[in-house]
């Protein structure tokens, strides 16, 4: 049968794609480390495992409101309240399968053929791939390490014009680590002042911070920029619920939040019952000892490994912020990121993704969601092929 044209457009997840060609060389019985995936290696709180047990004991197992049941819904406007001082009302959230659902949905909802989204490059391989379906055209920015892979205000007014529907932040970054400070969030809404561009704020990795650092949240900078962003979040990442599929939006615009519903409605409907009941202690703060315990591991893990890359001649790194990545410069070796990360896998058994997944070619993205000791092997294959080459 043919399949749809939109389709062509559409490319397959690199990041997905290698993590799955890693397990299935493990499956054979192959030596495979991969430090491919962007997942935790903690188990979920017991808290929560507990909230969603009891909700199942207590039949809490039928159908919910699409945008997600009040108590879950509130406990996301208490978080909100609590981390950044901002205020929304339960017309302005909305629950979805994890905040690639909620990416899918708004795009979907706001993006008209040939609207420009500007993303800063790297990026999630996600966002381009949902712009280009949804019919808009991704604008990149592109960065490096000499900026900490950040944009500046003098770039972003440079990438705007009348099509400009959407900015783009992800902040603590996928696949960088790096994190806009408050000053840098500023000056980045003087320069969206006085247009209607939206801002999309993607913080999955809020509560993964490093060296001493706080995070803010766009929303909270200023009153424009509070009425301009849409921020996406969810509990994968920082409480170790990737499998749970729980995302959300916040919003001051109600009407906004009623057109993701009504899409929502005819796709998905509501996310799992149990999910929203287990989000509840999460949300509420009530796992926040898991969850630095945790932030405490991966800086400590963190810590090692940007020193050892750094200690490896042709390798750097900066030193991220936040989330669980390092994006490796290797330009001193290649530029081929492609070719360093099969060569990798093939002769040390290595698994990393390649920077031009991310659209940033010269650079692979190591994830340090995995154990110390294999965090201390790995780096050593790699600076054995490194040397070798």
């Amino acid at each position: 049968m043919k399949i749809a044209n939109r389709m062509e457009n559409l490319s397959p997840s690199v990041t997905m794609a290698i993590t799955a060609l890693a397990r299935e060389l493990k499956a054979q019985g192959k030596d495979i480390l991969s430090f491919s995936a962007g997942e935790p290696d903690f188990d979920t709180p017991v808290i929560v495992k507990e909230a969603a047990i009891k909700a199942i004991n207590e039949g809490q197992t039928k159908y919910t409101a699409v945008e997600g049941i009040i108590a879950t819904k509130q406990a996301i406007i208490n978080k909100l309240k609590k981390d950044h001082g901002l205020e929304y009302k339960l017309d302005g959230i909305v629950i979805s399968n994890g905040a690639k659902h909620s990416l899918f949905n708004l795009f979907q909802v706001l993006v008209e053929d040939g609207d420009e989204v500007i993303i800063p490059a790297p990026y999630w391989v996600t966002y381009p791939e949902q712009v280009k379906y949804s019919g808009g055209v991704p604008v990149f920015i592109e960065t490096n390490d000499s900026t900490e892979f950040k944009i500046t205000p003098e770039q972003l007014k440079a990438a705007i014009t009348p099509k400009t529907k959407i900015l783009l932040l992800n902040t603590p970054s996928n696949p960088t680590g790096s994190v806009y400070s408050r000053e840098e969030l500023l000056a980045l809404g003087e320069v969206l002042k006085g247009t209607d561009i939206i801002v999309f704020s993607d913080e999955m990795y809020e509560k993964i911070m490093y060296n001493g650092k706080k995070f803010t949240a766009a929303a909270q900078v200023s009153e424009d920029m509070y009425k301009r962003t849409v921020t996406i979040n969810g509990l994968s990442k920082a409480v170790a619920m990737t499998g749970w599929r729980f995302g959300y939006i916040a919003t001051c615009d109600a009407a906004l939040a009623k057109a993701l519903t009504k899409l929502q409605g005819q796709v998905t409907s509501n996310i799992n019952t149990m999910t929203q009941y287990a989000a509840i202690p999460a949300l509420e703060g009530d796992a926040d000892e898991t969850i630095e315990m945790m932030r405490v591991e991966f800086e400590k893990r963190k810590n090692y490994a940007v020193a050892a890359f750094n200690d490896i001649k042709g390798l750097s790194s900066i030193d991220p912020d936040g989330a669980f990545y390092l994006f490796i410069n290797i330009q001193e070796v290649t530029n081929d990121s492609m070719k360093f990360c099969a060569e990798l896998l093939e002769q040390k058994g290595v698994a990393l993704v390649p920077g031009l997944a991310f659209g940033t070619e010269g650079y692979v993205r190591f994830s340090f969601a995995t154990d110390l000791a294999t965090i201390q092997e790995g780096i050593k294959r790699i600076k054995e092929f490194v040397e070798n080459k």
